[in-house]
């Protein structure tokens, strides 16, 4: 029988940590005896538990500690332990057993101090640079030969993400996937949390996809963006095509939107639209010479926001200003989410899921998708933090729009 003892503390009743961490020794098949606990006599106050964990083998108490760590359960034996670290052995290659990191606020101890790891993100190695005495996230194509590398568990701590207290209007909201949750009430807390984050001067990213525009719902996302409720806008050369075919034809995908006709010759829009800004040289270009005068990017240039196109293989033309290099998208998509406070995601499974793997935990989450499989997929890659809203996303954006120009004393829609 192998054993370990396990401690976590913090506001681990009402943020549920205690329970998940106990549910996850016996799914993992092993046992736990709580040893000692104190809970908070009030709401502010920490808890504080002792948790002995018996498994039947060595291999398996290393899983259940493993997971446990992702709650912030840390071994008692192992809190003053000095994290290991290995030379990459080549540009681009972590050492073996490096360790993968979550998205939770993360600190390593490197000799007598913890150092936190800057750059929270998924996925990834951590880099220690132990002159300076720096820990940060660092992409596997990143890390260069010789740099310092976190191998295996030791040494690392994960802090969870806690409820605040007093709690938000935001975190009532339920992380499960269901078509029936009351998406009213849901959007309203939506809205509020954007005003929120906006009055604190946070920034909102909004990712989204063609399906916004073939549904007719650009002049919401438009009305976001020009009352400044999205700072960075994450696309692909789909949602840019059909938006600028749109500006210049009134056409998406060769279907006037207004009138929900098939142009005629219509199927040639999107292939024109590619070439008009082709040879306007981009979409600023396109714009600064007045050949595109409205829409969402003409928005987004108008009111400065920052805007990265993702290519893919399946890419008409594409665009100029389309990024078609993958690993130089996905820096710029991770240098802009930096100091991001929300992101809203909408009608895109592939962009939602790459960006939620850049996101730290602590970034509210929201993605809207007709395809529940969409939500759950993110969740399942390790965006736990992400609110899933099953639903079109022409009526939420224009739900979504009502409630942000409201008061808080407004009346619902009828």
């Amino acid at each position: 029988m192998a054993r370990s003892v396990v401690q976590i503390s913090g506001h681990i009743i009402d943020s549920l940590i205690l329970p998940k961490v106990l549910d996850l020794i016996i799914n993992l098949g092993a046992e736990f005896e709580i040893l000692e606990v104190h809970i908070g006599h009030r709401r502010t106050d920490p808890s504080h538990v002792r948790i002995q964990i018996d498994a039947p083998t060595s291999a398996l108490l290393e899983s259940v500690l493993a997971k446990v760590k992702e709650h912030g359960a840390l071994p008692v034996e192992a809190a003053d332990e000095t994290v290991e670290l290995q030379p990459a052995p080549a540009d681009g290659v972590f050492p073996d057993r490096f360790y993968a990191t979550t998205n939770l606020p993360t600190s390593v101890r490197a000799g007598d101090r913890w150092l936190e790891v800057g750059l929270a993100e998924m996925d990834c190695g951590i880099r220690v640079d132990l002159k300076s005495q720096r820990a940060e996230c660092v992409p596997i194509h990143r890390v260069q030969k010789d740099d310092l590398v976190v191998v295996g568990h030791r040494g690392v701590k994960i802090t969870p993400i806690e409820r605040r207290i007093p709690r938000e209007a935001f975190e009532f909201m339920s992380s499960s996937v269901s078509t029936e949750q009351p998406k009213s009430l849901l959007i309203r807390e939506i809205a509020e949390s954007m005003k929120k984050t906006r009055r604190q001067n946070g920034r909102i990213l909004v990712v989204a996809g063609p399906g916004l525009v073939h549904t007719g719902a650009s002049q919401y996302l438009v009305e976001l963006i020009e009352n400044d409720y999205t700072q960075v806008l994450f696309a692909g050369n789909g949602l840019a095509v059909h938006d600028i075919e749109s500006a210049l034809y009134g056409t998406s995908l060769g279907v006037y939107l207004d009138k929900k006709l098939r142009a005629s010759e219509g199927h040639e829009h999107h292939l024109w639209a590619i070439n008009t800004i082709r040879k306007a040289g981009g979409i600023r270009q396109a714009i600064a010479q007045g050949v595109v005068k409205r829409g969402i990017l003409y928005s987004c240039v108008k009111h400065g926001v920052d805007f990265v196109l993702a290519g893919s293989i399946r890419d008409d033309g594409p665009l100029p200003d389309v990024v078609t290099d993958t690993l130089k998208a996905q820096d710029l998509m991770r240098e802009k989410v930096r100091d991001v406070s929300f992101a809203l995601m909408m009608a895109t499974t592939l962009h939602a899921i790459a960006t939620g793997n850049l996101l730290p935990a602590a970034v509210k989450t929201v993605c809207v998708d007709i395809n529940p499989a969409v939500v759950t997929k993110l969740s399942d890659r390790g965006t736990f933090q992400a609110i899933g809203l099953v639903t079109d996303v022409e009526p939420f954006l224009r739900e979504l729009c009502y409630y942000l120009r409201q008061e808080e004393t407004a009346v619902d829609p009828a």
